[in-house]
C-alpha cells in the first residue's frame, strides 16, 4: 500500500510524540476513563523530555466536550513542536492497549499494520426500489467505519407497489413496473461509478434481496464488476440483516487481507529468486537509506528492532508497505527496485 499521505508528517522533523489510544466499550464514565488514560501517557512523554506546548496539542485532540468518541473508536496521535500532525479515528494498538513513544521519528509500525489491513467497501443493499449505498472502512480486527448511507433511486418517483386500475392490464403492469425497477438499477450502477472514480475503493460488496441484486448486477459496468463480491445477506425477510452483513462485510475483508499478505510473501519470494529482494535489519536499512526500495515488507504481527526508522525512510523514498505472514530474518524485507548487488554496492 501506498502511504504518501504521511510524508508531511516524516518530513516535519523531530523529536516526535506517538500516542496510541485503544478503542473501548463505550460506558457512562468514559471521560474518566479517558482522563487516568490520558494523563498516565502524558507523564511517560513528559519524562521522555516532551515540551509541555506539545503535549498541550495532545491535549485538544483527547480532552473533548464530548470524548465518547476518542474512547470508542480509538486514536493515533503524531504531534512535534509544529502541533498534531496525524490525529486518525482508528484503534491502531491492535488490543495490545494504550501506548506513546517519543523521539526522533513517529512510531507508526502498528498504525500502518492495522492499515494495511484495512479495505475501503462499497455496500450496496439492493432492492427493486434502488439501494442503499454505504461507504465502509472495515480491517478484519474492527467493527467498520461508515459514511451515512445513501439511498439511490431512478428519476421515476412512481411506486412500483402501488396499485393500478383502470385501462391498464396486467401485462401493461408489468412492464412499467420493469422499466421503473430497471431505471433504478440503472442509477445505481451510475453512482457506483462515480464512487470508484472518486474514492477508488478495495472492492464492491452487493447485498440485499435476489430480485434486487439481480437487477442491479445485470447493469454493472465492467470496473464495478471487477471489484464485485456478492453476498445473500440483507434481504427483506432477513429479521438480523444488519448484523448478518456486518459479518458477512468483515469475514470477506479478512479474506482479503490474507490474500493480499499470501501476495506479498509470492512477491517476495519470486524478487529473492532473481536477487530483487533483502532480508533483515541491516540490508534493508541500507536499501532503503539508497532508495532502493520499492516494497518494505512488515510482519504481520510483531514489530522488528529498529523498524521506525526504516519506516520513516521508505515513506519519504514513496516506497509501498505492505505485511508478510512468513518468516522473514529479523522479521523485515524489502522488494528492491533494481538487484541487490547495485543497491548494495558500497
Amino acid at each position: 500500500m501506498n502511504h504518501s499521505h504521511l510524508r508531511t508528517v516524516y518530513g516535519s522533523g523531530g523529536p516526535y510524540a506517538t500516542v496510541y489510544l485503544e478503542g473501548r466499550t463505550p460506558s457512562a464514565d468514559a471521560e474518566t476513563q479517558l482522563r487516568l488514560r490520558w494523563s498516565e501517557l502524558r507523564d511517560q512523554l513528559s519524562e521522555s523530555g516532551a515540551e509541555e506546548s506539545l503535549l498541550e496539542s495532545i491535549d485538544a485532540i483527547i480532552l473533548v466536550d464530548e470524548p465518547t468518541e476518542v474512547h470508542t473508536d480509538g486514536r493515533t496521535i503524531v504531534a512535534n513542536s509544529q502541533g498534531v500532525l496525524l490525529d486518525e479515528h482508528w484503534d491502531a494498538a491492535l488490543g495490545d492497549g494504550d501506548a506513546a513513544h517519543y523521539g526522533d521519528v513517529p512510531e507508526l509500525g502498528a498504525y500502518l499494520r492495522q492499515e494495511s489491513r484495512q479495505f475501503d467497501v462499497v455496500l450496496v443493499i439492493a432492492g427493486q426500489d434502488g439501494a442503499a449505498v454505504r461507504e465502509l472502512s472495515v480491517t478484519p480486527d474492527r467493527e467498520r467505519i461508515e459514511n451515512e448511507p445513501v439511498h439511490v433511486t431512478g428519476d421515476n418517483d412512481e411506486d412500483i407497489n402501488k396499485p393500478r386500475r383502470g385501462a391498464y392490464s396486467h401485462n401493461q403492469i408489468r412492464r412499467r413496473v420493469d422499466e421503473i425497477i430497471k431505471d433504478n438499477a440503472r442509477a445505481v450502477a451510475d453512482f457506483i461509478d462515480r464512487l470508484i472514480t472518486d474514492h477508488a475503493p478495495d472492492a464492491v460488496v452487493l447485498a440485499g434481496e435476489v430480485q434486487g441484486r439481480t437487477v442491479v448486477k445485470a447493469e454493472l459496468s465492467v470496473r464495478a464488476e471487477e471489484l464485485l463480491h456478492e453476498i445473500s445477506e440483507g434481504g427483506n425477510d432477513d429479521d438480523g440483516a444488519e448484523e448478518a452483513i456486518d459479518v458477512a462485510v468483515r469475514t470477506l475483508v479478512t479474506r482479503l487481507a490474507g490474500e493480499r499478505e499470501a501476495e506479498n510473501s509470492e512477491r517476495l519470494a519470486e524478487s529473492k529468486a532473481h536477487d530483487r529482494a533483502v532480508e533483515g535489519h541491516a540490508e534493508v536499512a541500507k536499501a532503503v537509506e539508497r532508495g532502493a526500495v520499492a516494497t518494505l515488507l512488515l510482519d504481520d504481527a510483531e514489530a522488528a528492532e529498529g523498524e521506525a526508522g526504516i519506516i520513516a525512510q521508505a515513506v519519504l523514498s514513496s516506497a509501498e508497505i505492505g505485511l508478510s505472514h512468513e518468516p522473514m530474518s529479523e522479521g523485515i524485507a524489502a522488494i528492491l527496485r533494481y538487484d541487490v548487488g547495485a543497491a548494495l554496492a558500497d
